[in-house]
């Protein structure tokens, strides 16, 4: 038996005719008989009785009508569910942010949840790109938004980069340095150096502009995976701060000399094989609107 046989037995049962139902349904009369017929060989047993010009249901057809009505109704709340889902009104998004988008995309996202899907269930996660990636992998999570430049190459990853994003020293307004025109670097080393965990490419990039010493491990003394924290210390202290500039536009940034020169790459990370959840479109799109320079 499918679904329209059921659809076609509750029209009949609603309105006896078998004319007035065909009508209904877009049917021919020929067409809905057969219909009918077939549901009853299936079931074995006749669910309408034929008196003069109406057909009433049997008791065993009163029964079979009843339970059909609930089938249908699951069936289309089945659709409307699957049409809301791929709206992304609800459901849930399971999503894991690395330290700098999280310290710039977090809020926003659960604004445009909270406002325009507010049927629907997110999580976030933080953590180390290794934890995250994990997580990923093991379905815990249906995305991540990363730096990029901090991930290992591999086959069962889809990366979308999105956006690139300057980095900076930066420094509350009251700073020893935040009046000078130009920072030598050795300079810097004069005060805590506050920053995330830094990929292998930034460490590249800090070794090529001011030399060995400027390696994560010597040159960062205050580590944390929450540029939060890390900020509210920046501004609290005479910590320099290494972070993206947008994250913290009340902190001066110093014009280091050489010039870090340096952006974050900031991108979508999603299982290749997975289907794209509905919801992974209006965060792409928040991406571009929220994380730009």
């Amino acid at each position: 038996m499918t679904l329209v046989q059921l659809r076609h037995l509750i029209e009949l049962a609603s309105h006896g005719s078998f004319s007035q139902s065909a009508s209904k349904l877009h049917l021919t009369q020929p067409a809905l008989s057969r219909s009918i017929k077939a549901l009853e060989d299936e079931l074995g047993q006749p669910l309408f009785d034929r008196v003069g010009r109406k057909n009433e249901l049997t008791n065993f057809g009163a029964h079979i009508v009843q339970r059909a009505r609930v089938l249908v109704d699951e069936a289309n709340e089945l659709r409307r569910t699957s049409q809301q889902l791929q709206k992304g009104e609800v459901g849930q998004f399971r999503v894991g942010m690395g330290s700098g988008p999280g310290a710039m995309l977090m809020t926003p996202l659960l604004l445009l949840m909270a406002t325009e899907h507010p049927q629907a269930h997110i999580d976030i996660s933080r953590g180390s790109t290794t934890l995250l990636v994990q997580a990923l992998r093991d379905r815990l999570l249906d995305a991540l938004i990363l730096d990029i430049r901090s991930l290992q190459p591999s086959a069962d990853l889809k990366v979308e980069a999105l956006q690139e994003m300057a980095g900076a020293f930066m420094c509350r307004p009251g700073h020893p340095l935040a009046k000078k025109r130009s920072v030598p670097f050795a300079m810097l080393r004069e005060y805590p150096m506050a920053s995330t965990p830094l990929s292998d490419e930034v460490a590249r990039i800090l070794m090529e502009r001011f030399g060995p010493s400027a390696h994560p491990d010597q040159l960062v003394n205050l580590r944390c995976e929450e540029i939060s924290s890390l900020l509210d210390v920046a501004r609290t202290s005479d910590a320099v701060v290494l972070a993206i500039r947008a994250s913290a536009p009340d902190l001066v940034e110093l014009p280091v000399s050489p010039a870090l020169d340096a952006k974050a790459r900031f991108g979508l990370v999603t299982i290749a094989s997975r289907t794209e959840p509905p919801l992974l479109g209006k965060v792409r799109g928040l991406m571009r609107e929220v994380m730009r320079d």
